[in-house]
């Protein structure tokens, strides 16, 4: 029997990515003037894009995702393209072009919590924190279980010094809701050590080292909170 997009789909939501993406890649491509009702020609893009990004080869999901979000007619599923694309561009470095589709969702009345979340994250990049705080308020404002949101303005609090009760509180309300999370962790450990609890601070930090594949950031706060804590000891 042929294998058809469908099957492909269940590779990808099952985390088998690279079966996934092989699947797609052997698909003829589909005549975008004769889809099926409720699709517009551009799904087969769509997974083979979201697939490339799972795996990390960036370059490649872009020129997928590009696809859908010029010539896509469906209007969710080319927000959902624009909200990746922004990701990648965030995780790239590349600020200003994820910017660009953020703002292009928010103008389109995509306006998620997921969305003020990622626009934080590309003003705290650009060393705004006026901005990045205003952008976490929002997305918490629209959803106050946002696990992005309150770990990100939990550390962003942290790292500039501010309420840091209150950041101790979000970043433990992200925790909760996934306590295996590297990233929450180290946001967490974080916030003890900005509040001089280093017993607690080594603790969820170690942990996030672990949790973590190798990471800068993680692997600096690990450096940060162990010399504190051998200086504390001397």
């Amino acid at each position: 029997m042929a294998e058809t997009i469908q099957d492909g789909i269940a590779l990808y939501r099952s985390g088998k990515y690279t079966d996934a993406l092989t699947l797609f890649l052997s698909l003829p491509a589909p005549d975008i003037h004769t889809a099926d009702e409720g699709a517009d020609g551009f799904d087969l893009a769509y997974y083979i894009g979201l697939s490339y990004a799972r795996l990390e080869r960036y370059d490649e999901a872009i020129l997928y995702l590009e696809q859908v979000v010029t010539g896509g007619t469906i209007a969710e599923r080319v927000n959902q393209c624009r909200f990746a694309l922004a990701v990648i561009y965030s995780l790239t470095g590349r600020t200003r072009l994820a910017d660009f589709e953020l703002q292009q969702l928010i103008d389109g009345g995509y306006k998620t919590a997921e969305v003020y979340s990622a626009l934080a994250y590309v003003e705290w990049e650009k060393k705004k924190s006026s901005k990045t705080i205003e952008h976490y308020e929002k997305a918490l404002e629209l959803n106050p279980n946002s696990p992005t949101a309150l770990n990100g303005l939990g550390y962003v609090l942290a790292c500039l010094g501010k309420d840091l009760t209150r950041a101790l509180s979000l970043c433990k309300r992200a925790l909760d809701m996934y306590p295996e999370s590297a990233a929450f962790l180290d946001s967490l450990g974080w916030v003890y050590y900005k509040l001089g609890l280093l017993a607690e601070a080594q603790n969820y930090i170690k942990k996030a080292k672990e949790c973590g594949r190798e990471n800068s950031e993680i692997e600096e706060h690990y450096n940060a909170v162990f010399n504190a804590s051998a200086e504390a000891d001397l």
